[in-house]
């Protein structure tokens, strides 16, 4: 069974958990750069794209796993265009580290002004 392990107050729903650990595997769901407010912090893309991945380091660190034990990015963004910025946000944030990686282009996110959602799948060596 899985364990529910970290929350922050983005959520807004009962079933919904920031981080799930099953075996050696850490799910990350999709993250956002909303404040515990509401409010979308970063300007950019790419702003949000570090805003973001802290978020995404400070879950996986609940979890017993860090940045670089990331096998799985998708990466969700209002502009594909944007795609240039927010790649070069991610190379700085995951410092080398390799990921499968896939960036969607969709119509819109859950609150106005959110420019980019990321998930993230890492495995913990055991």
């Amino acid at each position: 069974m899985a364990k529910q392990l970290f929350r922050d107050g983005t959520e807004v729903v009962g079933f919904y958990v920031r981080t799930v650990k099953n075996g050696p595997f850490v799910f990350v769901s999709g993250t956002t750069s909303l404040d515990s407010r509401g409010r979308v912090q970063g300007s950019d893309a790419a702003e949000q794209t570090v805003v973001v991945m802290r978020k995404i380091d400070a879950a996986l660190k609940s979890a017993g796993a860090r940045l670089k034990d990331l096998v799985r990015l998708t990466i969700f963004v209002t502009d594909i265009r944007d795609m240039g910025l927010i790649s070069k946000a991610l190379a700085r944030a995951l410092k080398g580290t390799s990921v499968s990686a896939t960036m969607v282009g969709v119509s819109a996110l859950a609150t106005p002004g959110l420019q980019i959602e990321i998930e993230a799948t890492a495995m913990i060596a055991g």
